[in-house]
């Protein structure tokens, strides 16, 4: 990343990355997690999920920062977000 000006602790900072996971079944499509999503990584897919809505999917899952907004904001709990290196350790 390439800044105006270099913050002195850059090199002591580490950026979390997560995993997005999507119970597709759950999700009603309002596309709130799209909406609020910091990085913008998710969009609607093209496929109906059993309701016959459009849920969301993951276009940049290397972008996710976790920081949970989807997850929380969602109405019918059907994304949530993991520490990509506890994903790792769970397999």
């Amino acid at each position: 990343m390439t800044y105006w000006r270099t913050p002195l602790d850059v090199n002591d900072i580490e950026i979390t990355r997560g995993v997005v996971h999507i119970l597709d079944d759950r999700c009603k499509g309002c596309g709130y997690c799209i909406e609020f999503c910091p990085k913008k990584i998710l969009e609607f897919s093209t496929r109906f999920n059993q309701k016959g809505y459009h849920p969301p999917e993951v276009k940049k899952q290397h972008e996710c920062v976790n920081c949970h907004y989807c997850e929380i904001i969602c109405p019918e709990f059907a994304i949530y977000s993991v520490e990509a290196d506890q994903e790792r350790s769970d397999k």
